[in-house]
């Protein structure tokens, strides 16, 4: 299996779905999975006194619950009925790590930043699973319902990953001094391309065996996206020192900030390419870091 598109998950999935009527009970229970974790969590916030927090969670579980709506209407659009929970073979990615949710509950030190960098990452995972699933299926339905809803996921992605910045922001607001400091030197997203080119290199000298053949896969795949990405982008040249999974990471935000902004179709089109590239890339170095 190709391991970028499954190192966002704790376990390849068990199978590839047969029918269009499991694939939205599966979607569906996916999406309800989500809303109870956040409901669950917004709970607990309010029970110890974390508003802010417990806001985010509210928010989280409502957008959850237009997700499982959405699925129900395209169930009942596509099959004439709404999902069937019995149709659901095998155990679907939790939309929030135990350790995650631990995490949420217990760290003095949780932020709305913080929970929504964890939203992101479930939403990742979301993306890569089905994104799996289109990859592996034969049925040609259930390939393009599985792309579908992987776009749905990178739509997900770059909803929460706007929000997050916004709530950055805040964490770090400026004093008016600082306002006034000058823009840093820029540099387009080709130049970071070109530089986590040379990293991932480092990185294949260290390894060998799968692992080796699969960060010059990488390589090369990045080799492409750097053509792909001349003149798009504005990151502080600063950048260029910081380290793979930072420089991958602002890649995924620069080219999902330029698809919310693109008004010309084809344009849009090579950026929202960008961006699932790149996002898969991001989850292979963050799972190649956790090894």
């Amino acid at each position: 299996m190709p391991f970028l598109r499954t190192s966002l998950l704790s376990a390849e999935p068990a199978g590839v779905l047969e029918s269009l009527d499991e694939l939205f009970a599966l979607a569906h229970a996916m999406e309800q999975e989500a809303a109870n974790r956040y409901e669950s969590l917004a709970q607990d916030m309010r029970g110890q006194g974390k508003a802010d927090l417990a806001e985010v969670f509210t928010k989280l579980a409502a957008a959850e619950r237009e997700h499982v709506d959405s699925v129900t209407q395209w169930s009942q659009s596509r099959r004439g009925k709404s999902p069937d929970p019995a149709l659901v073979r095998w155990e679907a990615p939790e939309a929030l790590a135990p350790e995650a949710a631990a995490e949420v509950k217990t760290s003095r030190l949780m932020t709305p930043y913080r929970a929504l960098a964890m939203a992101v990452r479930n939403e990742e995972r979301a993306f890569a699973f089905w994104s799996y699933l289109a990859a592996y299926s034969k049925d040609p339905d259930i390939k393009r319902a599985s792309e579908a809803m992987a776009r749905e996921e990178l739509g997900h992605v770059a909803t929460l990953r706007k929000e997050r910045r916004r709530a950055y922001h805040l964490e770090h607001e400026r004093s008016s001094a600082d306002a006034s400091t000058p823009r840093p030197p820029q540099i387009d997203a080709r130049r970071l391309e070109l530089r986590l080119i040379a990293q991932l290199g480092d990185i294949e000298r260290r390894l060998s065996g799968p692992a080796a053949v699969r960060t010059r896969d990488m390589r090369q795949q990045t080799i492409a996206m750097a053509d792909a990405a001349a003149g798009l982008g504005s990151f502080p040249a600063s950048m260029e020192r910081k380290d793979p999974l930072e420089i991958a990471e602002a890649l995924v935000d620069g080219y999902l900030d330029g698809a919310e902004r693109s008004s010309d179709a084809a344009h849009l089109e090579s950026l929202q390419h960008l961006a699932e590239r790149a996002i898969l890339r991001l989850a292979w170095l963050r799972s190649l870091a956790a090894e």
